[in-house]
Protein backbone atom coordinates (compact mmCIF):
# COMPACT_ATOMS: atom_id res chain seq x y z
CA UNK A 1 0.00 0.00 0.00
CA UNK A 2 1.38 3.39 -0.96
CA UNK A 3 2.11 5.89 1.79
CA UNK A 4 -0.06 9.02 2.17
CA UNK A 5 3.09 10.97 2.98
CA UNK A 6 5.78 12.64 0.89
CA UNK A 7 8.24 12.79 3.77
CA UNK A 8 11.17 11.35 1.80
CA UNK A 9 10.95 13.99 -0.91
CA UNK A 10 10.51 16.73 1.68
CA UNK A 11 13.46 15.49 3.73
CA UNK A 12 15.77 15.22 0.72
CA UNK A 13 15.03 18.83 -0.19
CA UNK A 14 15.75 20.10 3.30
CA UNK A 15 19.09 18.32 3.72
CA UNK A 16 20.46 20.07 0.65
CA UNK A 17 20.21 23.40 2.50
CA UNK A 18 23.40 23.89 4.52
CA UNK A 19 22.52 24.78 8.12
CA UNK A 20 25.72 23.88 9.98
CA UNK A 21 25.93 25.73 13.30
CA UNK A 22 29.17 27.31 14.51
CA UNK A 23 30.35 26.62 18.09
CA UNK A 24 32.88 29.46 17.90
CA UNK A 25 30.38 32.16 16.98
CA UNK A 26 28.85 34.55 19.49
CA UNK A 27 26.03 35.58 17.12
CA UNK A 28 22.54 34.10 17.18
CA UNK A 29 21.92 32.08 15.23
CA UNK A 30 25.56 31.08 15.19
CA UNK A 31 25.55 30.83 11.38
CA UNK A 32 23.44 33.07 9.13
CA UNK A 33 22.77 30.22 6.69
CA UNK A 34 20.43 28.53 9.15
CA UNK A 35 17.90 31.22 8.26
CA UNK A 36 17.80 29.90 4.69
CA UNK A 37 15.96 26.79 5.82
CA UNK A 38 13.84 28.83 8.23
CA UNK A 39 12.63 30.95 5.31
CA UNK A 40 11.77 27.85 3.27
CA UNK A 41 9.75 26.41 6.16
CA UNK A 42 8.05 29.77 6.73
CA UNK A 43 6.83 29.88 3.12
CA UNK A 44 5.77 26.22 3.11
CA UNK A 45 3.80 26.58 6.34
CA UNK A 46 1.97 29.59 4.90
CA UNK A 47 1.23 27.66 1.69
CA UNK A 48 -0.22 24.79 3.75
CA UNK A 49 -2.67 27.23 5.33
CA UNK A 50 -1.43 27.22 8.92
CA UNK A 51 -2.16 30.20 11.13
CA UNK A 52 0.19 32.56 13.02
CA UNK A 53 3.10 31.62 10.77
CA UNK A 54 6.10 33.67 11.82
CA UNK A 55 9.88 33.78 11.58
CA UNK A 56 11.36 36.07 14.22
CA UNK A 57 14.63 38.00 14.33
CA UNK A 58 16.39 35.02 15.93
CA UNK A 59 15.25 32.67 13.11
CA UNK A 60 12.78 30.70 15.22
CA UNK A 61 9.86 29.53 13.10
CA UNK A 62 6.39 29.37 14.67
CA UNK A 63 3.04 28.22 13.32
CA UNK A 64 -0.37 27.09 14.57
CA UNK A 65 -2.70 24.32 13.50
CA UNK A 66 -5.95 25.50 15.09
CA UNK A 67 -8.16 23.20 17.11
CA UNK A 68 -11.03 21.56 15.23
CA UNK A 69 -12.99 20.41 18.31
CA UNK A 70 -15.37 22.32 20.55
CA UNK A 71 -13.88 21.64 23.98
CA UNK A 72 -11.00 23.53 25.58
CA UNK A 73 -7.77 21.52 25.29
CA UNK A 74 -4.09 22.07 26.08
CA UNK A 75 -1.88 23.41 23.31
CA UNK A 76 0.66 20.82 22.18
CA UNK A 77 3.97 21.84 20.62
CA UNK A 78 6.02 19.76 18.19
CA UNK A 79 9.63 20.94 17.93
CA UNK A 80 12.70 20.08 15.85
CA UNK A 81 15.96 21.89 15.22
CA UNK A 82 17.08 23.15 11.84
CA UNK A 83 20.85 23.21 12.34
CA UNK A 84 23.23 20.33 11.75
CA UNK A 85 26.30 19.42 13.77
CA UNK A 86 29.63 21.13 13.10
CA UNK A 87 31.43 17.79 13.66
CA UNK A 88 31.13 16.95 9.96
CA UNK A 89 30.59 19.04 6.83
CA UNK A 90 27.01 19.89 5.91
CA UNK A 91 27.92 21.71 2.69
CA UNK A 92 26.68 20.32 -0.64
CA UNK A 93 24.87 17.35 0.87
CA UNK A 94 23.81 14.93 -1.86
CA UNK A 95 21.11 12.62 -0.50
CA UNK A 96 20.80 9.16 -2.03
CA UNK A 97 17.69 6.97 -1.75
CA UNK A 98 18.48 3.25 -1.45
CA UNK A 99 15.21 1.46 -2.22
CA UNK A 100 14.39 -1.84 -0.53
CA UNK A 101 17.62 -2.23 1.43
CA UNK A 102 18.90 -5.82 1.25
CA UNK A 103 21.37 -5.87 4.13
CA UNK A 104 24.37 -5.70 1.83
CA UNK A 105 27.07 -3.09 2.51
CA UNK A 106 26.22 0.37 1.17
CA UNK A 107 29.28 1.99 -0.43
CA UNK A 108 28.94 5.76 -0.59
CA UNK A 109 29.95 6.80 -4.11
CA UNK A 110 31.87 10.03 -3.44
CA UNK A 111 34.18 8.27 -0.97
CA UNK A 112 34.25 4.48 -1.37
CA UNK A 113 36.06 4.16 1.98
CA UNK A 114 32.77 5.16 3.62
CA UNK A 115 30.82 1.90 3.86
CA UNK A 116 27.65 1.32 5.86
CA UNK A 117 27.75 -2.24 7.21
CA UNK A 118 25.49 -4.18 9.55
CA UNK A 119 28.52 -5.25 11.61
CA UNK A 120 29.17 -1.68 12.74
CA UNK A 121 25.53 -0.56 12.54
CA UNK A 122 23.38 -3.45 13.83
CA UNK A 123 20.14 -1.41 13.64
CA UNK A 124 20.40 -1.93 9.88
CA UNK A 125 19.43 -5.57 10.39
CA UNK A 126 15.97 -4.35 11.43
CA UNK A 127 15.70 -2.17 8.31
CA UNK A 128 16.01 -4.84 5.61
CA UNK A 129 13.29 -4.09 3.07
CA UNK A 130 13.08 -0.42 4.07
CA UNK A 131 14.04 2.50 1.87
CA UNK A 132 17.15 4.16 3.35
CA UNK A 133 18.54 7.62 2.69
CA UNK A 134 22.25 8.35 3.05
CA UNK A 135 24.59 11.12 1.98
CA UNK A 136 27.20 10.54 -0.74
CA UNK A 137 30.33 10.11 1.40
CA UNK A 138 31.73 13.63 1.74
CA UNK A 139 29.24 15.07 4.23
CA UNK A 140 26.86 14.17 6.99
CA UNK A 141 23.26 13.60 5.93
CA UNK A 142 21.54 15.97 8.35
CA UNK A 143 18.82 13.58 9.50
CA UNK A 144 19.67 15.06 12.89
CA UNK A 145 17.38 16.86 12.85
CA UNK A 146 15.94 17.47 9.41
CA UNK A 147 14.20 14.12 9.73
CA UNK A 148 12.32 15.68 12.64
CA UNK A 149 11.65 18.84 10.63
CA UNK A 150 10.30 16.83 7.69
CA UNK A 151 8.12 14.68 9.98
CA UNK A 152 6.52 17.73 11.59
CA UNK A 153 6.01 19.45 8.25
CA UNK A 154 4.40 16.33 6.82
CA UNK A 155 2.18 16.07 9.92
CA UNK A 156 1.06 19.65 9.29
CA UNK A 157 0.31 18.87 5.64
CA UNK A 158 -1.67 15.77 6.62
CA UNK A 159 -3.75 17.45 9.33
CA UNK A 160 -4.54 20.47 7.17
CA UNK A 161 -5.82 18.17 4.41
CA UNK A 162 -7.65 15.79 6.77
CA UNK A 163 -9.98 17.90 8.92
CA UNK A 164 -11.79 14.75 9.98
CA UNK A 165 -8.88 13.98 12.36
CA UNK A 166 -9.95 15.58 15.67
CA UNK A 167 -7.35 17.50 17.64
CA UNK A 168 -6.80 20.45 19.92
CA UNK A 169 -4.54 23.44 19.20
CA UNK A 170 -1.06 22.55 17.92
CA UNK A 171 1.99 24.80 17.86
CA UNK A 172 4.94 24.09 15.61
CA UNK A 173 8.43 25.29 16.54
CA UNK A 174 11.66 25.03 14.57
CA UNK A 175 14.82 26.13 16.35
CA UNK A 176 18.38 27.06 15.35
CA UNK A 177 21.61 26.19 17.16
CA UNK A 178 20.57 23.08 19.09
CA UNK A 179 23.81 21.38 18.12
CA UNK A 180 25.90 24.05 19.86
CA UNK A 181 23.75 23.96 23.01
CA UNK A 182 21.95 27.26 22.41
CA UNK A 183 18.75 26.10 20.72
CA UNK A 184 16.25 27.85 22.99
CA UNK A 185 18.53 30.62 24.25
CA UNK A 186 16.46 33.40 22.64
CA UNK A 187 13.09 31.66 22.56
CA UNK A 188 10.07 33.73 23.59
CA UNK A 189 7.98 31.28 25.62
CA UNK A 190 5.01 33.64 25.73
CA UNK A 191 5.00 33.77 21.96
CA UNK A 192 5.23 29.99 21.78
CA UNK A 193 2.24 29.76 24.14
CA UNK A 194 2.08 25.98 24.49
CA UNK A 195 1.30 23.75 27.47
CA UNK A 196 3.10 20.49 26.66
CA UNK A 197 5.52 19.52 23.95
CA UNK A 198 7.53 16.86 22.15
CA UNK A 199 10.82 17.14 20.33
CA UNK A 200 11.20 14.98 17.24
CA UNK A 201 14.91 14.24 17.56
CA UNK A 202 15.19 10.59 18.60
CA UNK A 203 16.69 7.56 16.90
CA UNK A 204 15.35 4.00 16.64
CA UNK A 205 11.77 3.20 15.75
CA UNK A 206 9.52 3.21 18.83
CA UNK A 207 11.86 5.09 21.17
CA UNK A 208 10.37 7.60 23.60
CA UNK A 209 13.00 9.38 25.65
CA UNK A 210 12.05 11.15 28.85
CA UNK A 211 15.42 11.33 30.56
CA UNK A 212 18.58 13.19 29.62
CA UNK A 213 21.91 13.96 31.17
CA UNK A 214 22.29 16.85 33.54
CA UNK A 215 25.14 18.90 32.16
CA UNK A 216 27.68 21.51 33.22
CA UNK A 217 30.81 22.90 31.61
CA UNK A 218 34.00 23.48 33.62
CA UNK A 219 37.15 25.44 32.92
CA UNK A 220 40.31 24.66 34.91
CA UNK A 221 42.88 27.45 34.56
CA UNK A 222 46.44 26.72 35.65
CA UNK A 223 48.88 29.54 36.39
CA UNK A 224 52.60 28.88 36.11
CA UNK A 225 55.72 31.01 36.53
CA UNK A 226 57.62 32.34 33.55
CA UNK A 227 61.43 32.40 33.37
CA UNK A 228 64.09 32.44 30.71
CA UNK A 229 64.44 28.79 29.66
CA UNK A 230 68.22 29.03 29.80
CA UNK A 231 68.12 30.08 33.48
CA UNK A 232 64.89 28.46 34.60
CA UNK A 233 66.13 25.85 37.07
CA UNK A 234 64.26 26.19 40.33
CA UNK A 235 62.19 29.07 38.95
CA UNK A 236 60.00 28.09 36.02
CA UNK A 237 56.63 26.40 36.46
CA UNK A 238 55.18 25.50 33.06
CA UNK A 239 51.38 25.90 32.99
CA UNK A 240 51.16 23.65 29.93
CA UNK A 241 52.72 20.82 31.93
CA UNK A 242 50.35 21.52 34.84
CA UNK A 243 47.38 21.18 32.48
CA UNK A 244 48.82 18.02 30.96
CA UNK A 245 49.44 16.52 34.42
CA UNK A 246 45.86 17.30 35.38
CA UNK A 247 44.45 15.56 32.30
CA UNK A 248 46.78 12.62 32.91
CA UNK A 249 45.46 12.38 36.49
CA UNK A 250 41.85 11.90 35.35
CA UNK A 251 40.60 8.34 35.94
CA UNK A 252 41.28 6.01 33.02
CA UNK A 253 39.10 3.02 33.89
CA UNK A 254 35.90 4.99 34.46
CA UNK A 255 34.44 8.51 34.54
CA UNK A 256 35.11 9.10 30.83
CA UNK A 257 32.96 8.84 27.69
CA UNK A 258 35.01 5.94 26.37
CA UNK A 259 34.55 3.84 29.54
CA UNK A 260 30.91 4.54 30.51
CA UNK A 261 27.46 3.59 29.26
CA UNK A 262 23.77 3.58 30.27
CA UNK A 263 23.37 5.78 33.38
CA UNK A 264 27.06 6.18 34.16
CA UNK A 265 28.33 9.76 34.22
CA UNK A 266 31.62 11.20 33.07
CA UNK A 267 33.91 14.19 32.78
CA UNK A 268 35.36 14.86 29.37
CA UNK A 269 38.23 17.24 28.52
CA UNK A 270 37.33 18.85 25.21
CA UNK A 271 40.24 21.26 24.70
CA UNK A 272 43.53 22.49 26.11
CA UNK A 273 44.93 25.87 25.22
CA UNK A 274 47.45 28.29 26.63
CA UNK A 275 51.12 28.86 27.15
CA UNK A 276 53.89 28.91 29.73
CA UNK A 277 52.20 31.23 32.23
CA UNK A 278 48.57 30.21 31.80
CA UNK A 279 46.87 27.13 30.38
CA UNK A 280 43.18 26.22 30.36
CA UNK A 281 41.47 22.86 30.22
CA UNK A 282 37.84 22.88 29.08
CA UNK A 283 35.68 19.99 30.27
CA UNK A 284 32.08 18.90 30.07
CA UNK A 285 30.44 17.19 33.07
CA UNK A 286 27.58 14.75 32.54
CA UNK A 287 25.41 12.52 34.73
CA UNK A 288 21.75 11.51 34.88
CA UNK A 289 21.86 12.13 38.65
CA UNK A 290 22.02 15.91 39.04
CA UNK A 291 23.28 15.82 42.63
CA UNK A 292 26.07 13.45 41.64
CA UNK A 293 27.00 15.58 38.65
CA UNK A 294 27.12 18.67 40.85
CA UNK A 295 29.73 16.92 43.02
CA UNK A 296 32.08 16.50 40.07
CA UNK A 297 33.73 19.94 40.34
CA UNK A 298 34.95 19.09 43.85
CA UNK A 299 36.61 15.95 42.50
CA UNK A 300 38.24 17.95 39.73
CA UNK A 301 39.46 20.51 42.25
CA UNK A 302 41.02 17.78 44.35
CA UNK A 303 42.98 16.53 41.34
CA UNK A 304 44.04 20.06 40.39
CA UNK A 305 45.16 20.75 43.96
CA UNK A 306 47.36 17.64 43.90
CA UNK A 307 48.97 18.81 40.67
CA UNK A 308 49.80 22.34 41.84
CA UNK A 309 50.94 21.13 45.28
CA UNK A 310 53.95 19.54 43.63
CA UNK A 311 54.96 22.87 42.04
CA UNK A 312 55.53 25.73 44.52
CA UNK A 313 54.16 29.00 43.19
CA UNK A 314 51.66 27.36 40.86
CA UNK A 315 47.96 27.90 41.33
CA UNK A 316 44.67 27.02 39.67
CA UNK A 317 41.10 28.26 39.49
CA UNK A 318 37.91 26.57 38.38
CA UNK A 319 34.77 28.00 36.82
CA UNK A 320 31.61 25.96 36.32
CA UNK A 321 28.71 26.91 34.06
CA UNK A 322 25.33 25.20 34.16
CA UNK A 323 24.20 23.92 30.76
CA UNK A 324 21.00 21.90 31.24
CA UNK A 325 19.34 19.49 33.64
CA UNK A 326 17.74 16.06 33.34
CA UNK A 327 14.25 16.56 31.92
CA UNK A 328 13.05 13.63 34.06
CA UNK A 329 13.00 15.99 37.05
CA UNK A 330 10.12 17.81 35.34
CA UNK A 331 8.48 14.98 33.40
CA UNK A 332 8.14 12.83 36.52
CA UNK A 333 5.49 15.30 37.66
CA UNK A 334 3.48 14.99 34.44
CA UNK A 335 3.91 11.31 33.52
CA UNK A 336 0.95 11.36 31.12
CA UNK A 337 2.99 13.36 28.57
CA UNK A 338 5.30 10.42 27.81
CA UNK A 339 2.53 7.89 28.50
CA UNK A 340 0.39 9.40 25.73
CA UNK A 341 3.31 9.07 23.31
CA UNK A 342 3.63 5.38 24.20
CA UNK A 343 -0.11 4.89 23.68
CA UNK A 344 0.12 6.62 20.30
CA UNK A 345 2.94 4.31 19.22
CA UNK A 346 0.87 1.27 20.14
CA UNK A 347 -2.06 2.61 18.14
CA UNK A 348 0.36 3.09 15.23
CA UNK A 349 1.32 -0.59 15.46
CA UNK A 350 4.62 -0.13 17.26
CA UNK A 351 6.11 -1.51 20.45
CA UNK A 352 7.26 1.59 22.38
CA UNK A 353 10.51 1.57 24.28
CA UNK A 354 11.42 4.01 27.06
CA UNK A 355 14.99 5.12 26.56
CA UNK A 356 17.43 7.52 28.14
CA UNK A 357 19.49 10.06 26.26
CA UNK A 358 23.21 10.19 26.93
CA UNK A 359 23.08 13.82 25.92
CA UNK A 360 20.51 16.57 25.83
CA UNK A 361 17.85 18.00 23.53
CA UNK A 362 16.04 21.29 23.19
CA UNK A 363 13.44 19.48 25.29
CA UNK A 364 15.84 19.40 28.25
CA UNK A 365 15.86 23.19 28.41
CA UNK A 366 12.23 23.58 27.37
CA UNK A 367 11.09 21.31 30.19
CA UNK A 368 12.68 23.64 32.73
CA UNK A 369 11.27 26.69 30.91
CA UNK A 370 7.72 25.50 31.53
CA UNK A 371 7.12 23.18 28.56
CA UNK A 372 7.45 19.50 29.60
CA UNK A 373 8.95 17.99 26.49
CA UNK A 374 10.04 14.34 25.98
CA UNK A 375 11.68 13.17 22.76
CA UNK A 376 10.14 10.97 20.05
CA UNK A 377 11.97 8.81 17.49
CA UNK A 378 12.65 9.92 13.91
CA UNK A 379 14.82 7.07 12.62
CA UNK A 380 17.98 9.20 12.46
CA UNK A 381 21.01 6.97 12.95
CA UNK A 382 24.83 7.25 12.90
CA UNK A 383 24.36 10.96 13.46
CA UNK A 384 27.15 13.55 13.15
CA UNK A 385 28.98 11.33 10.66
CA UNK A 386 29.39 10.65 6.95
CA UNK A 387 27.59 7.33 7.50
CA UNK A 388 24.44 8.96 8.86
CA UNK A 389 21.25 7.40 7.52
CA UNK A 390 17.50 7.33 8.03
CA UNK A 391 14.73 4.90 7.13
CA UNK A 392 11.85 6.41 5.16
CA UNK A 393 9.50 3.94 6.84
CA UNK A 394 10.70 5.05 10.31
CA UNK A 395 9.87 8.65 9.41
CA UNK A 396 6.45 7.59 8.13
CA UNK A 397 5.77 5.67 11.36
CA UNK A 398 6.73 8.79 13.33
CA UNK A 399 4.06 10.73 11.42
CA UNK A 400 1.54 7.95 12.12
CA UNK A 401 2.47 8.23 15.80
CA UNK A 402 1.89 11.99 15.85
CA UNK A 403 -1.47 11.64 14.11
CA UNK A 404 -2.52 9.20 16.84
CA UNK A 405 -0.98 11.38 19.56
CA UNK A 406 -2.97 14.52 18.75
CA UNK A 407 -6.17 12.46 18.92
CA UNK A 408 -5.21 11.02 22.31
CA UNK A 409 -4.69 14.54 23.67
CA UNK A 410 -8.28 15.30 22.56
CA UNK A 411 -9.43 13.25 25.55
CA UNK A 412 -7.13 14.88 28.10
CA UNK A 413 -9.01 16.40 31.07
CA UNK A 414 -8.38 20.14 30.91
CA UNK A 415 -9.91 22.93 32.92
CA UNK A 416 -7.69 25.86 31.93
CA UNK A 417 -9.03 28.45 29.54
Amino acid sequence: MSSPYQVAERFMRYVQIDTTSDPNSSSFPSSAKQRNLALVLFEELKALGLQDVEIDDWSYVFATIPSNVAQSLPTICFCSHMDTAPDCSGTNVKPILHSKYTGAPIILPDDPTQVLRTEEHPYLLQKIGDDLITASGHTLLGADDKAGVAIIMELAAYLMSHPEVPHGPIRILFTPDEEVGRGVEQLDMQKLNADFGYTLDGGPLGDIEDETFSADAATLTFHGISAHPGYAKGKMVNAIKLAAAFVEALPKANWSPETTTHREGFVHPTSIEGGLEKAMVQLILRDHDTALMESYPQKLEALAAQVVAAHPGARYEIKVQEQYRNMKEILAGVPFVADYAEEAMRKAGLQPKRAIIRGGTDGSRLSFMGLPCPNIFTGEMAIHSKLEYVSVQDMEKAIDTLVELVQIWKNHPWTQA
